[in-house]
């Protein structure tokens, strides 16, 4: 008899990988809101002209990244254990996972994998969103410095990827005034 238990503690239960899947499809999209609540902090402060907080967010933005790409790791993980369980290869997707699963989990599973799917779907469109607005006031603001001293900054970037900032001439106040 104590073969058989070693044997179930080596070998996971379907009862149990179910479990971590489900908990690990709950993390990614609380992660998933949780960037589209920065996300949408960051276009009111763009829109309140809110600018000295940016940076913050910014920060909070690329750390969210990072803490969404490890919950997707771990329900990959949890989802490729599923699938050698299953007898599948472990880069079966989790829709063909769903119809092999246990009747009484398959709702929740599919419903988890849809609220995924829809909250990344409207983090991408929100960041896409903000990339073109914080874009526009980038450039209406090298529009101003271009109205202030023409011809001093061309906005191509060299081979390097930076902006080559030209020399300017200092010129009286009178001059650039008038």
């Amino acid at each position: 008899r104590r073969a058989p238990r070693r044997a179930a503690k080596n070998f996971p239960s379907m009862k149990e990988l179910l479990s971590n899947l489900i908990e690990a499809l709950r993390e990614e999209l609380k992660q998933y809101g949780e960037m589209l609540a920065l996300l949408e902090q960051q276009q009111q402060l763009v829109m309140q002209r809110q600018v000295a907080e940016l940076p913050e967010n910014v920060s909070c933005v690329n750390s969210q990244a990072g803490v969404i790409a490890a919950a997707r790791q771990e329900r990959e993980q949890h989802q490729r254990h599923l699938s050698r369980l299953l007898a599948l290869p472990e880069t079966s997707g989790i829709t063909m996972l769903i119809p092999l699963l246990p009747s009484d989990y398959r709702p929740l599973v599919d419903a988890l994998v849809h609220e995924n799917n829809e909250l990344l779907t409207r983090v991408q469109q929100r960041a896409r969103q903000n990339h073109l607005l914080l874009s526009h006031c980038v450039d209406l603001m090298q529009q101003l410095i271009n109205s202030i001293f023409p011809g001093v900054s061309p906005t191509t970037y060299d081979g390097s990827g930076h902006v080559p900032m030209a020399a300017v001439a200092p010129q009286p106040l009178y001059q650039a005034v008038g």
